[in-house]
Formats: structure tokens, C-alpha cells, sequence
């Protein structure tokens, strides 16, 4: 048998495949809302760990920086006393007091660089000593985050294992009806849902007021809404609004409130053990 064209739908049809979308969408969401805020617990754990990932590199790119300049200082440093020993050796063959003079200067300064060397040798192993520290606080937390993101993960897995599989039925079936209905109306009603707080797209009328926002809707449209005539939006919220027996839904007339699903009462049958029995 051909599919049925969407555009061959009455109106009464597109909003009664609609409204079981919606149903379908809100039992989705329902699944998804048992995670709780464990996806993005997940999401922010994985983020921090990529930061702090790229601290760690940081941390660790200044401390390789300050080993490189504490090795070019200690190699300043044997350049120096190289030179100071030649100056010293030369100080024996001078012949005037102006070469003794400038041999003098130039193991001073060499001296003088030698001590700045060591000095900023010594500047630069207090940083490692620090920036070491933060690396080791940096690799704790890391190590911290993982332990927690593998606890937040197995409840989370453990959570969409127990809904996987309805959850994926549901999803089929919303293919399904969505194929139903015309395409106008479907971006229209996915606009609606996606703006709307709680998820709902298309409401029934409860106690003559919209279900979504419940606004008091006038008699009279009241009237075009049972009629099935035409796609009628609050003109408030903006949803769809469908007559309660269109949805499904029984109403009491006494309160307007949704009468509850009945339970299937279990008939009990005695016993033959049960009869009372003459003395």
C-alpha cells in the first residue's frame, strides 16, 4: 500500500500524528533527563583536564627554558675562569705597570661575571623549584579529574545502557511520524518546542485555558479548535493547541482536570478450600 502524502492529511490527521510526535519527543526527553547534568559533568571534566593538560606543557616548556639558560651560565661561567686563568698566566710576563693595570680590570670583571652567572643560576633553580611544585599540584589534580571523570562516566554509561534501547524505539517512531506530517508544519512545530521551557510544542486545551501557558482561550476558539479545521497556535505562547479528545485525553467534566488511567482491577476467586463448609 502507497504512504499517504503529508499534504493528503486533513487537518484533524497532521494535528493528531503532531500531538503523538510530541508524546514520542517528551518520552525522549524524559530518558535523557534521567542523566541528569552527568553529561556535562562529563563535558567540564574533560575540558578542565585538557587545560590543565595545557598548563602542565606550559609548566613544563619554562622549566626546560631555565635549564637551558642555567647551561649556557655555567658554560659563561668555565669561559670565564678560562679567561681569568690566561689573564693570571699573562700577569707574569707584563712589562709596565698600564699591562698590569689592564690584566688586573679583566680578571675583576671576569670575577664579577662569574658571580652574576652563579647568581643567576641560582635564580633560575629557585623557579625550577617552583614551577616544578605547580607541575606536581598541576599532574595531582590531573590525576584527581581522571579518577572522578571514570566514576561520572561508568554511572553515566551505566544510566544510557538501562535506556538505550527504548530510547532508540522511541527515536524510530518519531521518524516515523514525522514522515507524516508536512514539512511546513514540522519546522513550525520544532521552533515552537525548541523554544519552548518545558519541551512542548503542541498542548490541549485544560480548563479552557491553553495547556502550556494557560491563558484563558475565548469560546469562540475554543469552537475552531474542536473543529479541526485549521492549525490554531495560542496566541500567547504560540503552541498548537488541540481539542483534549483529539489528543487522547479524557476530561472531567466537573473539574476539567485530566481523569486519571485506570488501574485493571485482579478479580480473586476463592478456593474450593475457601467455601465455609456445615459442622
Amino acid at each position: 500500500m502507497a504512504k499517504k502524502d503529508p499534504t493528503d492529511l486533513t487537518v484533524e490527521e497532521r494535528l493528531k500524528a503532531l500531538y503523538q510526535l510530541q508524546t514520542t519527543l517528551s518520552a525522549i526527553d524524559e530518558k535523557k533527563a534521567l542523566r541528569g547534568e552527568l553529561p556535562l559533568e562529563v563535558q567540564d571534566l574533560e575540558d578542565e583536564i585538557v587545560g590543565l593538560t595545557t598548563r602542565m606543557e606550559k609548566i613544563q616548556g619554562e622549566i626546560d627554558e631555565f635549564r637551558q639558560a642555567i647551561s649556557m651560565k655555567k658554560a659563561d661561567i668555565e669561559e670565564a675562569k678560562a679567561s681569568i686563568d690566561r689573564y693570571t698566566k699573562q700577569l707574569d710576563d707584563v712589562q709596565n705597570n698600564r699591562q698590569y693595570d689592564t690584566l688586573t680590570k679583566e680578571i675583576e670583571f671576569q670575577s664579577l661575571e662569574i658571580e652574576l652567572c652563579n647568581k643567576k643560576i641560582r635564580e633560575a633553580n629557585m623557579r625550577i623549584e617552583e614551577r616544578e611544585g605547580d607541575l606536581q599540584h598541576a599532574k595531582e589534580l590531573i590525576d584527581e579529574r581522571h579518577q572522578i571523570l571514570e566514576e561520572k562516566k561508568s554511572e553515566l554509561d551505566e544510566i544510557m545502557n538501562e535506556t538505550r534501547a527504548a530510547e532508540e524505539e522511541l527515536k524510530e517512531k518519531a521518524k516515523v511520524l514525522e514522515m507524516k506530517i508536512e514539512s511546513r508544519l514540522l519546522a513550525s512545530f520544532k521552533r515552537i518546542r525548541k523554544n519552548a521551557r518545558n519541551g512542548l510544542g503542541i498542548v490541549y486545551v485544560q480548563r479552557d485555558a491553553c495547556g502550556g501557558c494557560f491563558n484563558k482561550i475565548p469560546p469562540q476558539r475554543q469552537l475552531d479548535i474542536k473543529m479541526h479545521k485549521k492549525v490554531i497556535v495560542c496566541e500567547y505562547c504560540g503552541r498548537i493547541l488541540v481539542d483534549p479528545e483529539l489528543a487522547g485525553v479524557k476530561i472531567d467534566k466537573l473539574t476539567g482536570e485530566e481523569k486519571p488511567k485506570r488501574k485493571r482491577a485482579i478479580r480473586r476467586t476463592k478456593k474450593a478450600d475457601d467455601t465455609p463448609t456445615e459442622d
